[in-house]
């Protein structure tokens, strides 16, 4: 047993070790406020800060024009064409088109010690007949696509183009991207391609700007993606009776997943998202597929679903062989079609210390909270990266209805900017 002496001693020493640490994190956010406070006390920042309030009447008219131009996954030419013009006519450097079709520009630094990637997605999840016409009531703008990423793209503009405007030169440099293939099958391309060829061992810092609120985005959820196919011989309903078939093979599959257990905390989730096959009514499928989902934020539970997943597809395979006990058997194809890696920006990192230090020096309620988004890569391969909010009030995302309140939306441009400044540092500051 310990003597009282040894436990008064140790719980001294806790109580020491504790204040220390309560001081040492006080330390920290004093650091990080003050970084932000004394770019806010800038005259070029100020000025900065002024005229994307004053332009945010223009920022929101050029949301609308992004929106208005069709940019499904893959299909993103036409919309980064416009990007390539528009990082001209803003003054960027070494503007292109990469071979993955992300747009670049870039503004240089005074040096190579920091360079921050400044980016937003160019595709949507609407195919290129969706009506992406943008209407108009009061404060609400309603489009596929007008938030997410909409608003982002836009604040990629209206952030070069208050740089420009206050003559704002930075030490480190911000290479700003307008990037392809982030939504569904996309797969994150054109952020993988800018880490392993493009801009391959010069990225340091990393910001993703997606979607609508105030939000910033620390965790990377992970995501599994399949497209499974079961194939057989195929034959009239009745006159090939007995075949094995695969639209039942799928079936078995399907409610097999619909009875997968998984945690709400790490969220961990599933979903058959796309079902096809067959020809007709009175024909037995020749072939038959789903698409499906897995995600968490947890590693190890989207390792978990993904074994129960490719447990339950030979399960469902073999039972629809056993069922019929035909000469004939069906086969299966499990492509994956989708593998976003996982991972969490600690709290405590300093880019997220400096977009709460943001956030307290606007007066916004700071959120953390986990996605799948560009900033995935950078977090896997341990670079520093968020992603954030950027401003007004999204609604229906990914939904014919989405739609777009531009209440206060020049708080968000505001914000990536302090923050951008906040990482690369004022040249003669």
């Amino acid at each position: 047993m310990m003597k009282p002496f040894k436990i008064l001693v140790c719980l001294f020493c806790l109580l020491i070790f504790t204040a220390d640490l309560k001081a040492q994190n006080a330390t920290r956010l004093n650091l990080y406020d003050t970084k932000i406070s004394d770019l806010m006390k800038n005259e070029k920042v100020r000025r900065a800060f002024e005229f994307l309030r004053e332009i945010e009447p223009q920022t929101i008219e050029e949301q609308i024009k992004i929106t208005e131009i069709p940019a499904p996954t893959f299909k993103e030419a036409k919309r980064a064409e416009y990007f390539r013009q528009r990082f001209t006519e803003l003054g960027l450097q070494n503007v292109r088109i990469d071979k993955a079709g992300n747009a670049i520009g870039e503004r240089p630094g005074k040096s190579n010690k920091t360079t921050l990637v400044l980016t937003a997605h160019l595709d949507t999840v609407f195919d290129e007949n969706t009506d992406v016409r943008v209407r108009r009531e009061d404060k609400v703008l309603k489009a596929p696509g007008i938030s997410d990423d909409g608003r982002g793209l836009t604040l990629l503009l209206a952030i070069a183009k208050a740089l420009y405007e206050a003559r704002i030169e930075t030490d480190g440099s911000i290479i700003f991207v307008a990037n392809v293939a982030e939504e569904g099958l996309g797969d994150l391309k054109g952020t993988r391609h800018l880490f392993n060829e493009e801009l391959k061992n010069r990225i340091t810092h990393f910001i993703s700007i997606d979607g609508a609120e105030l939000k910033i985005t620390n965790q990377a959820v992970g995501s599994f993606r399949y497209r499974t196919t079961f194939k057989g011989k195929g034959g009239h309903s009745y006159g090939a009776f007995g075949l094995p078939n695969p639209i039942h093979a799928l079936g078995r599959l399907v409610e097999k997943v619909s009875r997968f257990q998984v945690p709400t905390k790490p969220k961990t989730t599933f979903n058959v998202g796309k079902i096809s096959g067959g020809t007709s009514v009175n024909s037995i499928a020749a072939s038959a597929t789903i698409e499906i989902d897995m995600r968490s934020e947890s590693p190890s539970e989207l390792a978990k679903l993904n074994a129960a997943y490719k447990q339950v597809v030979e399960q469902a395979l073999q039972e629809e062989n056993e069922r019929w006990q035909n000469v004939e058997k069906l086969t299966v194809e499990n492509l994956a079609i989708g593998n976003r890696p996982t991972g969490t920006q600690s709290p405590d990192a300093p880019i997220v210390q400096i977009a709460l230090a943001a956030d307290r020096s606007l007066g916004i309620k700071s959120e953390l909270e986990a996605s799948s988004t560009d900033s995935n890569i950078p977090i896997s391969l341990g670079i520093p990266a968020i992603t954030l909010d950027g401003g007004g009030i999204g609604r229906g995302t990914h939904s014919l209805n989405e739609s777009w309140d531009s209440t206060n939306s020049h708080i968000g441009s505001q914000r990536a900017l302090i923050i951008t400044l906040a990482i690369v540092g004022l040249r003669n500051m």
